[in-house]
C-alpha cells in the first residue's frame, strides 16, 4: 500500500482489485488499484519505478498511419472522430480571446494538432518520446520539442491554450505539469485536460476489465472531484465540462469487452494475422464500436461518460 495519498495525505487505502495488463501483454505481474479512504483518489499500488514503467509502454504506442487501405480507413476515422477534440479547444480560444501558439502535451503522431492546424491555430507539440515526434512531422508536418513540460523551452505567458489528452493520469506528479501549465499559459489563456473518469458506469459494472484502468501505465485514475481539487490547488477554475468523446468512448467500451480485438493493441502485440482474419476482427471491433454509442450516449448524458474533457483557466 502506498505511504500517503497525494491529494490529501490520508493514510488509510482500501484494496479494490488486483489486475494486470490485458491490452498490450507488456507483463504479467499482478498490480493492485487501491482508493484512499479519505478522499476516494485512485491510483496504482506499488507504482513502477521509471525504469519499469518505461518497459509498459510499446513501441509506437501512438496511432501511426499506415500505407495499406486499411491503414487509409483508419486514418479517415481518426480524422473523423478527433473532430469534437478540435471543436472544443477552438470554442475555448474563441471565448478567450488570446492569441499564442497551442501546445499539445503528449501529442504523439500529432494528427490532433494537424487537424487543428489546418483550421487556422498556431501549433506545437510536446512528448518524451523521439520516435513520436518524427512520426508527427513526417506524417502530419507539425513542430514537436522533446521532454517533461516543467522543462520544456517556452517563455512565460506564451500560448493560447495547452492540452493535455490522456496525459494526468500516467504522471507522478500531476501537479508539476498543471504548475508548468499555469505559468505557461496567457493571463486568459485556457488549459484542456482529459482524463478517463473513473465514476462512469462502464468502471462499476466492469471494475478491472473498464479500459481505462490501463494497468500498469495509468498511475491513478480520476472522478471528476478528483480533478477538480487537482485543478483548484494548481490556481485554476473549471469553466466547462464534457462526458463524451467519439474517438474515447464507444471504443473504449468495445476494447473493455473484446481486448482481442483492439486494432492498436493487435498491432502492437504483433499478432500474426491473415488478412483475411485482419478484415474479419477489424469489422467485428467496428460493429461493437458501432453497437457501443447508444450506451455510452446515455452514460454521458447522465455526466457519468468514461472520458471527461475539462475548460479551465487561472483563477483571478
Amino acid at each position: 500500500m502506498p505511504n500517503r495519498c497525494p491529494a490529501c495525505e490520508g493514510a488509510e487505502f482500501q484494496l479494490l482489485f488486483t489486475a494486470t495488463d490485458r491490452l498490450y501483454h507488456t507483463t504479467s505481474e499482478l498490480f493492485q488499484v487501491v482508493e484512499c479512504r479519505q478522499c476516494r483518489l485512485l491510483q496504482l499500488a506499488p507504482q513502477p519505478t521509471p525504469a519499469e514503467l518505461e518497459r509498459y509502454y510499446p513501441k509506437n504506442y501512438w496511432f501511426t498511419p499506415e500505407a495499406s487501405a486499411a491503414g487509409r480507413l483508419e486514418e479517415i476515422y481518426r480524422r473523423f472522430v478527433l473532430r469534437d477534440h478540435v471543436h472544443f479547444v477552438e470554442r475555448a480560444l474563441k471565448e478567450s480571446g488570446e492569441s499564442g501558439p497551442v501546445l499539445d502535451v503528449g501529442c504523439g503522431g500529432g494528427l490532433f494538432l494537424r487537424l487543428l492546424r489546418d483550421r487556422g491555430a498556431r501549433v506545437i507539440g510536446l512528448d518524451y518520446s523521439t520516435d513520436a515526434a518524427r512520426v508527427a512531422w513526417t506524417s502530419n508536418r507539425v513542430p514537436v520539442t522533446c521532454g517533461a513540460l516543467s522543462q520544456a523551452p517556452f517563455a512565460p505567458q506564451t500560448c493560447a491554450a495547452i492540452t493535455m489528452f490522456h496525459v494526468l493520469e500516467h504522471l507522478y506528479d500531476p501537479r508539476c505539469y498543471l504548475r508548468a501549465a499555469h505559468d505557461l499559459l496567457r493571463p486568459e489563456g485556457r488549459l484542456i485536460v482529459q482524463v478517463p473518469n473513473a465514476g462512469c458506469w462502464q468502471f462499476l459494472l466492469l471494475g478491472a476489465s473498464w479500459n481505462g484502468v490501463d494497468v500498469p501505465r495509468h498511475l491513478f485514475n480520476y472522478r471528476p472531484a478528483d480533478l477538480d481539487r487537482l485543478l483548484d490547488s494548481c490556481g485554476f477554475e473549471v469553466l466547462r465540462r464534457k462526458y463524451f468523446s467519439w474517438r474515447d468512448n464507444p471504443a473504449g467500451l468495445a476494447t473493455s469487452l473484446a481486448p482481442s480485438l483492439d486494432p492498436m493493441a493487435r498491432r502492437i502485440r504483433q499478432s500474426q494475422e491473415s488478412p483475411a482474419a485482419r478484415l474479419a476482427k477489424d469489422l467485428l471491433y467496428g460493429a461493437l464500436v458501432a453497437a457501443s454509442v447508444p450506451f455510452t450516449a446515455v452514460e454521458a448524458a447522465c455526466h457519468a461518460g468514461s472520458t471527461i474533457m475539462i475548460e479551465a483557466r487561472k483563477k483571478t
